[in-house]
This record gives C-alpha cells, structure tokens and sequence, in this order.
C-alpha cells in the first residue's frame, strides 16, 4: 500500500522522541486507506518479565498510533486520552520488527477515537486497543508551542508497505 506521508517525531516522546534515550523512536507513515502505520522495534530497556515487553509501553504505543490518526486529516489537532480498552492477546516480543497499523471510527467537532493493533512480522496479532480521546489546542495541553516538540522531519525513503498480513477492521 502507498506511503502519503511520514509524520513528524518529537524530541522527547516515549514512543517518537528523538531525543529520548529509552524512547522506541517510532516512525509513523499515513497510508493511503487513511490508516496509521508504524514499523519499529521495543529494547531491552522496554522489558517487563524476561523477553517480553512492559504492558504500558504496549498501551503507550497504540495510544500514540490511534491518536496519530487523527493528523492524517487534522495535522494541527491535538488530543487527550479519555478511555482506553486493550486486550493483550500474545506476549510482544522486544528487539524483533513489529507492526502498528490503527483507524479512527469516530470523529467529530470536540471527540475521536478509533481502533489499533500491534502486529508480529506473521500478521499475528499481540495487542489490540480502543481509545477515544478530546481534542485540545497545544496550549491546554501543556506549556510548549506545537512546533517546539514535533520537530523531527525525517526522510526515510519509505514509499510502500505491504499491509496484507495486518487488517485492522
């Protein structure tokens, strides 16, 4: 499937911070099915029991996918986690590829959400969320201004990734 976009990184996010040494430094791409796609890998350092990665940086990672999609359409909105449901279906491996792939299923004036899943290179799936969120400008989120954070515009050459093993419904 073809790569519209590759969204910005921050400095210090757990998930996308550049600039954060125990950060996994996602990329996240906008496919053209207005989907969310990352490809990226957990450490050692993301560890709960031996060999197995620490449920709230799973959690951590589908919040940052779902929340995300919302850019593809509205680059400049901001949202706040609300409600979260996960169901951890398999232990999620660190140091081994793994796929995020998420949609929104709502969006309206104050509100989002949408739905998330975490994939192994096989197409099974290891985590899998729901997560609605408010909309809030940058400037009631925290004090910074939107474009001293994601200030990472980094080109990796991606321009296709075969989805075929992750569907998100």
């Amino acid at each position: 499937m073809k790569v519209i976009k590759r969204q910005m990184n921050s400095r210090n996010c757990i998930i996308c911070g550049m600039d954060n040494p125990a950060s996994v430094k996602a990329p996240f791409y906008e496919m053209e099915d207005k989907s969310i796609v990352s490809i990226f890998k957990f450490s050692d350092i993301h560890q709960s029991y031996p060999q197995r990665v620490h449920g709230g940086m799973i959690t951590a990672m589908l919040d940052e996918l779902i929340g995300r999609a919302l850019w593809i359409d509205d680059p400049h909105c901001y949202g706040v986690t609300m409600n979260i449901n996960i169901k951890f279906r398999k232990p999620v491996p660190y140091d081994e590829t793994l796929y995020g792939v998420a949609k929104l299923n709502k969006n309206t004036k104050m509100f989002f959400g949408g739905k998330g899943k975490i994939f192994d290179s096989e197409g099974n799936v290891l985590a899998e969320a729901e997560i609605s969120y408010i909309k809030l400008e940058t400037s009631k989120i925290g004090d910074m201004e939107e474009d001293e954070e994601m200030i990472y515009d980094i080109n990796d050459g991606v321009k296709d990734i075969d989805m075929s093993k992750f569907i998100i419904e």
